[in-house]
């Protein structure tokens, strides 16, 4: 699964990698959470022009009776996004992508998490599938909500999680987000492992435990005593 990750550069950095204006109120976040709200990128249906917006985590399918089943769909499988009631629509209609540069994920032993942060190779930029939809709530208030796609683990991800995000390559973007590509088996051919070979992995502090840590502490590298200086 995908339930943290972190968005620590600066908007006009984001803004130039995905070609869209800046999101005026964005910060760095270091430890992104389900149901806060997150940046996502998407088209425009009447031009290929891109922009970004806010949506909060936990996709609300539209025909949803109330808001409490988007705690349950932060994230939609790739082998069953396409059958899914909650999200086959989305998948067609409504895809996005969720920039990124790091998410994280946990080794259990016992009663212990032990954190780890995975990136790209050269500390880019990069972007997850996400898929989005639109609910108006018993009050009439419209609510944009979305879930990440993951996929099975690869090599660098399988000993800590059978899971990961899928991670779309860069030349991969515009066809993701065109609004006339919908044939779902040939959507669902860009939802793979993302190349090993481009990523790197390292053990962070447990900060990243607890949701109300949001700073730089939460990813950095964890140096364990006795390998300082080496």
């Amino acid at each position: 699964m995908c339930g943290r990750y972190h968005l620590s550069r600066k908007k006009e950095l984001i803004a130039d990698r995905f070609g869209v204006e800046p999101e005026d109120d964005w910060v760095p976040r270091y430890n992104l959470a389900p149901a806060q709200d997150i940046l996502v990128i998407r088209q425009r249906p009447d031009e290929p022009k891109r922009f970004v917006s806010r949506m909060r985590w936990g996709l609300i399918p539209y025909w949803a009776k109330d808001a409490s089943i988007g705690n349950k769909l932060i994230n939609a499988r790739a082998e069953t996004v396409a059958t899914k009631p909650a999200f086959r629509d989305s998948l067609k209609r409504r895809r996005c992508l969720v920039p990124t540069d790091g998410f994280y994920e946990w080794v259990r032993s016992g009663k212990t998490k032990t954190p780890y942060c995975f990136t790209m190779a050269d500390d880019s930029v990069f972007a997850f599938a996400g898929i989005w939809d639109s609910w108006r709530s018993p009050e009439g208030k419209i609510i944009e909500t979305c879930s990440i796609i993951t996929t099975e683990a690869n090599s660098l991800c399988a000993d800590i999680h059978d899971r990961m995000p899928v991670i779309l390559p860069y030349d991969a973007y515009d066809q993701w987000l065109d609004p006339g590509f919908e044939n779902p088996e040939e959507i669902c051919d860009l939802l793979k492992p993302f190349d090993p070979a481009l990523m790197k992995r390292y053990e962070v502090s447990s900060r990243v435990n607890l949701v109300k840590n949001d700073d730089p502490a939460c990813a950095e590298a964890l140096v364990r005593e006795g390998a300082r200086g080496s």
